[in-house]
């Protein structure tokens, strides 16, 4: 009796070895496919390129997600400040993104002065990168929540003929990329002449005034 549970114990170990061994042979193959015989490689390499590729055009495609397009709501417009030199006056206005998600816009902002008692006044104004302060770039930018863009107008003082001339207490604005419109002070005024004005477009944080 005790030799044939010897031998029935032999022979199930020797069974379980051989199992053993047979599944350690196959994940050796499958972790190092370069040790495979070359019929093998050849079919396994391309389900693995192809398993990788799906995976990382999923992963690209699902994280990527591009901000919104600036609002004027998102907004909160400042007056900077103006400087003056030889009949040309330069004012300074801010943009403030005052929402909670980051956001992109795009070019040049529009305008309108206003009066003291908020109306409107003849307002020309011209898009350029180039005026009588320096030079600016049209760029994308991406405005995160409590980050600033900036923009400048030109105007003339008209000192050789106060003809159409007046002084503006305000400005009116839309951002690029909307219709809705918001306003903010000129503490001093501005004193331009028939209306016209050059703008910049928008300029990453306070850059666009020079002080």
């Amino acid at each position: 009796m005790s030799a044939m549970r010897a031998t029935t114990t032999t022979i199930g170990c020797a069974l379980l070895l051989a199992a053993c061994g047979g599944s350690s042979t196959q994940q050796t193959s499958a972790a190092v496919p370069v040790t495979t015989p070359a019929g093998t490689t050849t079919s396994a390499t391309p389900t693995t390129t192809s398993t990788a590729s799906t995976t990382t055009t999923s992963t690209t495609t699902g994280s990527v997600a591009v901000p919104p397009p600036c609002l004027t709501a998102d907004f909160a417009l400042r007056f900077l400040g103006q400087e003056g030199a030889t009949g040309h006056g330069e004012v300074g206005f801010a943009l403030r993104n005052t929402s909670a998600h980051e956001c992109l816009t795009y070019g040049y902002p529009g305008i309108l002065f206003l009066d003291k008692a908020g109306n409107a006044l003849p307002t020309n104004p011209t898009h350029t990168t180039i005026d009588f302060f320096g030079t600016t770039t049209e760029t994308e930018l991406a405005v995160l929540p409590g980050a600033s863009v900036s923009f400048r107008l030109g105007v003339s003082h008209g000192a050789a003929s106060p003809i159409g001339c007046t002084t503006a207490y305000g400005l009116q604005v839309i951002a690029p990329d909307d219709t809705a419109t918001t306003r903010t002070t000129i503490p001093q005024g501005i004193y331009e002449c028939g209306g016209g004005a050059t703008v910049s477009p928008l300029q990453p944080a306070e850059t666009a005034f020079s002080q």
